[in-house]
């Protein structure tokens, strides 16, 4: 699909994406790319990130890989310092990095419950941490003019409830509020905005793989408003939105890239029921007698 931006949307920006060698993450580093930006990817496997690099190479993106964990501070700082080393600045910093798995709550254990927190949340603030001293107004390689931007990928699953999913719904809420209170106090201080994206089911990914394979992808289609899927492209365009001049003066924000699922809820009955239903109470109030009340109707 033909991206609505400008090709040097990110020209001369630097981007650092946890998690960026597949998925969500890996689509976002290809789009930074084709607009603009040199990429550096973040991930704990080797393998993909030098497919990954290989391929973001290829179209001419200049690019790097860095093996590390966010969950460990010193692959955090060590990442950080590459990438500044390597490019000689940094601007954009995307944590994409995430752990996710189905479980009923009375299977889950403490320690899987920690370890999608420990990648989810501890680890998204343990890469703010560590690039703050980079992307804040006046660091390292950067002016005094301004600051640079953090996009978290999040999601809608504490917006209300889901099933076998509350470690990873109370990481992305931890997430949300951690964005939010960076976004006040960087924003203030560092000039640094700090936003959150809330994709939905995006085909193609590992995540939807793990959370519904391909024989119950149907059913999740009749639950969405739009009834299908997102892409990968969906949640990059809209990190390139927040990312780029289009997305200045956005700060402590949130985008639910969902088709609307979040609000659905099921239908209790059929839609020419209600139609049904609507038409014989409008046809009993008009024919009402003036002065009765409508609950002796």
């Amino acid at each position: 699909m033909e991206s609505p931006f400008k090709a040097d949307a990110l020209k001369g920006k630097v981007a650092l994406i946890t998690g960026g060698g597949s998925g969500i993450g890996f689509e976002i580093s290809t789009q930074f790319g084709k607009h603009g930006a040199s990429i550096a990817i973040m991930g704990r496997r080797k393998q993909v990130l030098d497919s990954a690099v290989s391929a973001l190479q290829s179209l001419g993106i200049p690019a790097i890989g860095i093996e590390g964990d966010v969950r460990k501070q010193e692959d955090a700082k060590r990442v950080v310092e590459l990438t500044f080393q390597y490019f000689g600045r940094l601007d954009i910093l995307v944590n994409a990095a995430a752990g996710n798995f189905l479980a009923p709550a009375e299977d889950l254990s403490p320690n899987g419950f920690r370890t999608v927190l420990d990648i989810d949340s501890v680890g998204t603030f343990t890469m703010c941490y560590e690039a703050l001293k980079y992307l804040k107004k006046g660091g390292p390689g950067r002016s005094s003019s301004g600051g640079g931007t953090i996009l978290n990928i999040s999601a809608t699953l504490h917006y209300t409830a889901s099933w076998y999913q509350v470690h990873v719904s109370a990481a992305k809420a931890a997430v949300d509020a951690t964005m939010r209170n960076l976004a006040l106090e960087w924003g203030t201080d560092y000039d640094i905005r700090v936003n959150g994206i809330a994709p939905g089911p995006i085909g193609d990914t590992p995540g939807m793989s793990k959370l519904a394979p391909k024989e119950i992808e149907s059913s999740v289609r009749e639950f969405m408003p739009l009834f299908k899927l997102g892409d990968k492209w969906d949640i990059a365009m809209a990190a390139l939105f927040l990312s780029s001049d289009a997305g200045k003066f956005i700060n402590g924000a949130i985008i639910v890239v969902d088709g609307g699922l979040w609000l659905s809820r099921p239908r209790h009955m059929p839609k020419d029921a209600v139609k049904q239903l609507s038409r014989s109470v409008e046809k009993r109030s008009r024919n009402a007698p003036v002065g009765v009340p409508s609950s002796k109707l």
